[in-house]
């Protein structure tokens, strides 16, 4: 870093209010509004302070519908160490210590709203894990299928309250959650704060149209779709761009149900597919390149015929990937 640059981010944090805005975005991630809240300034003032630290990479801007939020930037500019530079804030100052109270009222305003969401929608959840196996039993498959790790970054596909995230918290370095639905993620970005799980986000986004940079070596060494696929119309998408952003030698791993005939779960629940086989998963995995390494089934309790057998596909990218002009060059030969 050059001298200059070194000057105009230093410069970017060294003003009181950056300084404070620093030290509660070190906490988590919130909107304009929040942050005008707890700074007791005006939005335009907060707009511009953050707009500067945005530019020297000292924070993260994301759209999430008509919301924006900020962050502590994950890519610091080069030769800056986010934790060293946060170390600095002197969080026993009167002035930040009532900031912080400030985000926790904002925080807890945020979980009972997310509380009265989950509340409203426990009922959905709750009748269809009562038609197959425990949850922990699901979730001690998925660890084990996987391993230990460590995962440099992972990618939890349709989040909802971002519990896949939060299962894997201790075996990832970075962690993505993508949902469409606002309320969802508010829900599972409160989950995470609670939990203390910092190295985790959550996004709105589309699963067909992942808002990542296409590559040609991927971006993630682990994609989860927990309980997703039977919800899209059109799975094999959304299977093409999680293969899309997968690093080499990384791996998918997709848990749903098997094929069944509860045809209530499409009109109560608004499945649009009943289930998939291992032949199904098997001829998306080879259309993609991928390596279909291990299913398993874990059947329901009881057999009667009216339960749903959980399923579990783990899959492997290739340990290297073509470039594009690669790939050209092998098709035309």
């Amino acid at each position: 870093m050059s001298l200059d640059r070194a000057i105009s981010v230093l410069r970017a944090a060294g003003e009181p209010t950056r300084l404070r805005l620093l030290a509660v975005l070190s906490k988590g991630e919130l909107t304009v509004t929040e942050l005008t809240q707890i700074m007791g300034q005006s939005q335009p003032r907060i707009s511009r302070h953050l707009k500067l630290m945005c530019e020297a990479s000292l924070l993260q801007r994301f759209r999430e519908g008509a919301w924006v939020f900020y962050r502590v930037a994950e890519q610091m500019p080069e030769g800056i160490d986010a934790s060293r530079l946060i170390s600095f804030v002197p969080f026993d100052d009167p002035i930040i210590l009532r900031d912080l109270e400030r985000l926790a009222a904002v925080k807890a305003a945020r979980r009972q709203a997310a509380e009265a969401y989950f509340r409203d929608h426990a009922g959905e959840w709750t009748e269809i894990r009562s038609l197959h196996v425990d949850e922990a039993q699901v979730e001690a498959a998925m660890l084990d299928l996987v391993g230990s790790g460590p995962f440099d970054g992972m990618l939890d596909l349709g989040t909802g309250t971002g519990r896949i995230l939060e299962l894997f918290a201790d075996r990832v370095s970075r962690g993505v959650g993508l949902d469409q639905s606002r309320e969802m993620l508010a829900l599972a970005r409160t989950r995470l704060e609670d939990k203390g799980i910092l190295d985790a986000q959550v996004r709105q986004g589309d699963l067909y149209a992942l808002p990542f940079e296409a590559s040609d070596t991927g971006a993630f060494d682990l994609v989860t779709l927990h309980q997703v696929l039977h919800f899209l119309d059109d799975p094999a998408l959304a299977l093409s761009e999680a293969a899309r952003v997968l690093a080499p030698g990384g791996k998918l791993l997709i848990v749903d149900f098997a094929p069944h005939d509860l045809e209530e779960l499409r009109e109560k629940h608004a499945h649009h597919r009943l289930g998939f086989s291992d032949e199904a998963v098997q001829l998306w995995c080879d259309a993609l390149g991928l390596e279909l390494v291990e299913a398993r089934h874990l059947p329901p309790p009881q057999q009667n015929g009216s339960q749903l057998t959980v399923s579990l596909w783990l899959a492997a990218a290739p340990q290297t990937v073509q470039s594009k002009a690669q790939k050209q060059e092998a098709q035309s030969s």
